[in-house]
């Protein structure tokens, strides 16, 4: 297919759909365990927390390795810098199964594979561009992203029925050889870029890593994308690390739990297709980023206060498919206000500052929930409101202009 002076070439395609399964694959083996806290803290003798520990791990360790590996996904490349965290995913996610019985065996598996997350989630935007026109972007994006949704969606439905079926250490054998098998897929089927770009010079060349970053820092809009981002993936990541402790005061069973986390991520899914082709159908971002900010902040007051439970479901699922939709659009908004800031790097911040929010979002819920019921809904009040917050910094992003005019 030719337009005008560059090719687009549909091996495009296959690319992303590799890159898709290690991204889904490394999520699936964060999340494993928080449908199933209660039953991972007797299994092992540790308390609700020790559980949480497993999932913020991921955030601890990707705030200390995230611009490093945006440093390597920038200089080498997506084939050496997502084969690493491939490499990783693979290794540490069979080990895991292998050791299941051992905790602190499994925490260090954990953080193996932590360490690779980065090195994935972190070249998202760059797959888009080294591979897709940028009309084509934040639907790559997007679907970079939804298979990050994808593969929690996985964990939340499946590993409940797992672990009733084969017990713990069953399932995480199962994870583990599934993730052996998204490093053979990846390093068989991605190749580094097309015989020739896939947009015109100008959209192509970038900024090294550190000096992308001191030029986005100075941007306002960029600022406040990240303040945006800080509140809406860090709720996100609360939300998802003790969906099982958040709805078990009110009486739901770990697969309902399960099921809830699973809907949730559906709707993120769905809306991570729908929204980012409408954002790139009317070559805008601002407006989706603010329907999706507000979208979210009702599905998470359902979450918070449902007690029926198809209320409980139908929140859910409002709350994933506007939250969720609005990472691949934030990405690459990110992205073209930066320009030239390499993309990984822009991509980077943003994920790193959910990272940092999501340790103090999940700590601050564990601390102040009800010590009586275990009732997390003082603390999601809290961050209701801070939704709110990041609403009206939405309504003050301008659109990009060096792309999209």
């Amino acid at each position: 297919m030719e337009h005008t002076n560059f090719k687009i070439y549909g091996y495009r395609w296959v690319v992303l759909l590799a890159f898709m399964f290690v991204v889904a694959i490394n999520q699936l083996l964060w999340i494993t365990f928080a449908p199933i806290t209660g039953s991972a803290a007797t299994y092992y003798g540790v308390s609700d927390l020790s559980i949480g520990l497993l999932s913020m791990c991921f955030m601890i360790v990707y705030i200390v390795i995230s611009i490093p590996a945006s440093w390597i996904i920038d200089k080498y490349g997506i084939r050496v810098a997502v084969g690493i965290g491939a490499a990783l995913t693979g290794i540490f996610g069979l080990l895991r199964g292998l050791l299941a019985a051992d905790y602190t065996l499994v925490l260090i598996s954990q953080i193996g594979i932590a360490i690779g997350q980065p090195f994935i989630l972190n070249a998202v935007t760059t797959v888009a561009a080294r591979w897709f026109p940028i009309q084509e972007r934040a639907t790559a994006t997007g679907l970079g992203s939804l298979s990050m949704y994808l593969g929690i969606a996985v964990a939340l439905v499946l590993t409940p029925y797992l672990t009733i079926q084969s017990q713990i250490s069953g399932m995480l054998l199962t994870y583990g050889i599934v993730s052996v098998i998204a490093v053979v897929v990846f390093f068989v089927l991605v190749k580094e870029r097309p015989p020739t770009p896939p947009c015109p010079p100008d959209q192509e060349e970038r900024s090294l890593v550190f000096d992308g970053l001191k030029e986005a820092l100075r941007m306002r809009n960029f600022i406040i994308l990240m303040v945006i981002f800080f509140v809406g993936l860090g709720v996100f990541n609360a939300v998802t690390t003790w969906i099982e402790d958040i709805v078990r005061p009110r009486g739901f069973s770990i697969i309902q739990a399960g099921n809830t986390g699973g809907l949730m991520i559906v709707g993120g899914i769905i809306g991570a297709v729908i929204i980012p082709l409408l954002s790139d159908h009317y070559r805008k971002r601002t407006p989706f980023l603010l329907l999706a900010v507000i979208g979210a902040t009702m599905g998470l007051v359902g979450i918070t206060f449902a007690t029926s439970y198809w209320l409980l479901l139908v929140s859910a699922f409002v709350f994933g498919f506007f939250l969720l939709s609005a990472g691949p659009v934030g990405f690459q908004y990110g992205a073209e206000i930066t320009y030239p800031t390499a993309e990984g790097t822009s991509n980077g911040m943003l994920l790193l500052m959910g990272q940092i929010s999501g340790i103090a979002f999940i700590f601050g819920m564990d601390t102040f929930k009800s010590v009586e019921t275990g009732s997390m809904t003082s603390t999601l009040i809290v961050l209701i409101f801070l939704m709110i917050l990041s609403l009206v910094l939405c309504a003050k992003l301008k659109e990009a202009t060096n792309f999209l005019d």
